[in-house]
């Protein structure tokens, strides 16, 4: 059956991707589903998408803010932008997007279906009511504004899409994956699963088949009645908090200090073919570290998604300004161990993938500084790494940021880090 692989639940943010951003973003994850690929094959990646928990963990270490609405939008337009080049040789293809783009998803589909003689009017269809249940058949407030389709050569599929719920302030994002469609109508979301907005519609709930069989007479006789039905279920579901900044609460420290372990002491000698990459310090090792887990790591590792946005910081500041140097090492480090693995020297691409496995060593007896403390370092340390955000360089943001309204404890203590 069609697999609903999960919701998340995201604070509205408005605003673009700065140009700087945008451009890393399609190079890197276009790299990562590359390397995901050859470890895990398509099938693998596709079940990383459809999970809401890997896909905030995914968008953290591409430098977008960590939990808000447009790291679903700025995510899949620099897949669609970066694979783009690469579908024929992967076998991975991202059609549709946000607004009007989305509108183009059954054109795009047919065309490809074309090309490689899968069934253009059946993906059409699968495109059009996983919208249609998410939009229509399952009335929770939220209107859909994104829609993602993303298909194999094989014909297996994820849909990853957004709704806007603008009066409270709140989207909520749902994925899909496909195995084998038995039922659109009656039960082919794990759940449906969401902040409390009262009694919805849910004319998917196996209880409501005479609702759905109403609903039809409905069409024919003039509607004449409401018919509402309940959801109950529980799934996996992400809920964000609304607040910006990443505090405390956010992270596991625990993780956080086994990848600074690592970085301090550069690994061991179990990574000499990485460790000799000429430039590779142990700011480029931490993201890549991070950078690795987000690739190889279990799906409990992306239960804190902001632990991943001290990988590359985020636009927006938060934890930290995006370090331009280390984004663009991690970038070719990576492509690299990539380009070498395709001549069969695998050496470089086998190291990038044990360092998930020995972060997750060192972090059980790894100690190390307070959370602000660390984030602290990331701002001192950002000016040499090339800091960014969408407000300039990192010694100019925080000043812009606080500038007419009262600085918080972490604006002090940044202010003092630039004098």
């Amino acid at each position: 059956m069609g697999v609903r692989g999960g919701t998340a639940n995201l604070p509205l943010h408005h605003g673009r991707v700065p140009p700087w951003l945008a451009e890393r973003m399609s190079a890197l994850g276009s790299a990562l589903v590359e390397a995901t690929i050859l470890f895990e094959g398509r099938d693998g990646f596709l079940k990383r998408l459809s999970d809401p928990f890997w896909f905030q963990a995914f968008g953290a270490v591409l430098g977008m803010d960590w939990h808000s609405s447009g790291i679903t939008t700025s995510v899949m337009g620099a897949l669609k932008r970066g694979l783009a080049p690469k579908s024929r040789e992967l076998g991975i293809h991202v059609f549709g997007g946000r607004g009007k783009h989305s509108l183009k998803t059954p054109d795009e589909l047919r065309c490809f279906a074309e090309k490689t003689g899968l069934d253009g009017n059946a993906l059409v269809r699968t495109s059009k009511l996983t919208a249609k249940v998410d939009n229509t058949a399952v009335q929770d407030g939220y209107s859909l504004y994104l829609h993602s389709f993303v298909v194999t050569d094989d014909g297996r599929w994820v849909v990853v899409q957004q709704g806007m719920n603008g009066k409270a302030g709140w989207a909520r994002r749902y994925h899909w994956r496909s195995e084998s469609v038995s039922s659109f109508v009656e039960e082919p979301h794990e759940a449906v699963v969401g902040q409390n907005q009262g009694i919805i519609v849910n004319l998917t709930d196996r209880r409501a088949a005479e609702a759905r069989e109403a609903t039809v007479q409905l069409a024919a006789d003039g509607p004449d009645r409401t018919v509402r039905a309940f959801s109950s279920a529980a799934a996996r579901c992400l809920n964000l908090p609304a607040h910006h900044e990443v505090r405390p609460t956010d992270v596991f420290l625990r993780r956080l200090h086994g990848v600074l372990a690592l970085a301090a002491d550069r690994g061991t000698t179990d990574f000499e073919s990485l460790l000799l990459t000429d430039g590779l310090g142990p700011r480029t090792l931490q993201a890549l570290a991070l950078t690795a887990e987000v690739t190889m790591g279990a799906p409990s590792r992306f239960d804190d998604p902001a632990r991943f946005a001290f990988a590359h910081g985020g636009k927006d500041g938060h934890p930290c300004p995006v370090p331009l140097r280390v984004y663009d090492e991690t970038i070719r480090t990576l492509r690299d161990a990539l380009h070498r693995a395709k001549l069969g020297e695998s050496e470089k691409l086998e190291a990038f993938r044990r360092l998930d496995s020995r972060s997750w060593a060192l972090e059980r007896v790894a100690a190390g500084p307070s959370f602000d403390d660390i984030v602290d370092d990331e701002w001192r340390e950002s000016p040499r790494f090339g800091g960014m955000t969408v407000m300039g360089a990192a010694s100019d943001s925080v000043e812009r940021r606080v500038r007419g309204k009262a600085p918080t404890k972490r604006d002090e203590r940044q202010l003092k880090l630039f004098g």
